[in-house]
C-alpha cells in the first residue's frame, strides 16, 4: 500500500536504540524492585509495616529509607524507560528524559553547593552523626550503619570519642546506671589481629581512663575528619565515579530523546 511504501521510504524507528534502552532499563527496573523488596522486608522484620506510626518514632536516621527512596526512583525510571521504549510511548520516554534530567541537575547542584559551602556541610554532617549517636540503641539497622562507619574509617563519634556522651547508655554522668557508662561501642576499638572473635565489651569504661591511655584501646579521631581524609585520598576514584554516572545519565537522556524524535518522525510521515 501507499502508506507502507511511504513508511519504508521515510523514517524508521531505530531497533538498536529501542532495544538498548529497553534492555538497560529492565535491569534498572529489576534492581529497583530488589531495593524496594529489601526495604519493605527490613521494615516488616522491625514491625514497621504493622505499625506505620512507628516510622516517626526513631530519633535518628533509618537506613531502610535509603533502600526505599533509591529503589522507588529506580523502579519509576526503569518502568518508564522500559515500557516507553517497548511500546514506543513518547509520553513515557519524555517522562524518563525529564526525570533523569532533574536527577542530573539535582546532583550537579548538590556537588556545587557541597564545594562552595564546605563548612556548612561539615556542620550538618556533625549534627547528623550526633543525632544518630543519640538513637544508637533505638534501631538495629542504624546501629549496624554506625558500627560499620566507625570500623571502616577507624573513627569514634563525629569529632571524637566524647561525642558518645550524647547517648544515654554511654554518657559519664553519675546518674547513669548503664554498664556501658563512660564507654564507647565496640566499633570504636582498635582491632587486635590475633583475635578471631569480636570483643563487644572492649569499649567498657574506656573514657574513664586518661586521654593518652585511651589511644591504646580505641580510635580517638572523629568520623567527620576521617571522612574528609578518605575523600582527599580517594578524590580521583570518587570524581571518576561521579563523572561516569553523569555521562551515563546524559547518554540515557540523549538516547531517549533520539528515540522520541524517530517515533514522532515516523508518525508524522503516516
Amino acid at each position: 500500500s501507499f502508506r507502507e511504501h511511504y513508511h519504508y521510504k521515510g523514517h524508521e524507528v531505530s531497533c538498536c536504540i529501542k532495544y538498548f534502552i529497553f534492555g538497560f532499563n529492565i535491569i534498572f527496573w529489576l534492581l529497583g524492585v530488589a531495593f524496594l523488596g529489601i526495604g519493605l522486608w527490613a521494615w516488616s522484620e522491625k514491625g514497621v509495616l504493622s505499625n506505620i506510626s512507628s516510622i516517626t518514632d526513631l530519633g535518628g536516621f533509618d537506613p531502610v529509607w535509603l533502600f526505599l527512596v533509591v529503589g522507588g526512583v529506580m523502579f519509576i525510571l526503569g518502568f518508564a524507560g522500559c515500557i516507553g521504549a517497548l511500546r514506543e510511548n513518547t509520553f513515557l520516554l519524555k517522562f524518563f528524559s525529564v526525570f533523569l534530567g532533574i536527577i542530573f541537575f539535582l546532583e550537579l547542584t548538590a556537588g556545587v553547593l557541597a564545594f562552595v559551602f564546605k563548612d556548612w556541610i561539615k556542620d550538618q554532617l556533625n549534627f547528623f552523626i550526633n543525632n544518630n549517636i543519640r538513637a544508637y540503641r533505638d534501631d538495629i539497622d542504624l546501629q549496624n550503619l554506625i558500627d560499620f562507619t566507625q570500623e571502616y574509617w577507624e573513627c569514634c563519634g563525629a569529632f571524637g570519642a566524647d561525642d558518645w556522651n550524647l547517648n544515654i547508655y554511654f554518657n559519664c554522668t553519675d546518674s547513669n546506671p548503664s554498664r556501658e557508662k563512660c564507654g564507647v561501642p565496640f566499633s570504636c576499638c582498635t582491632k587486635d589481629p590475633a583475635e578471631d572473635v569480636i570483643n563487644t565489651q572492649c569499649g567498657y569504661d574506656v573514657r574513664a581512663k586518661p586521654d593518652p591511655e585511651q589511644k591504646t584501646y580505641i580510635h580517638v579521631k572523629g568520623c567527620v575528619p576521617q571522612f574528609e581524609k578518605w575523600l582527599q585520598d580517594n578524590l580521583t576514584v570518587v570524581a571518576g565515579i561521579f563523572i561516569g554516572i553523569a555521562l551515563l545519565q546524559i547518554f540515557g537522556i540523549c538516547l531517549a530523546q533520539n528515540l522520541v524524535s524517530d517515533i514522532e518522525a515516523v508518525r508524522a510521515s503516516w
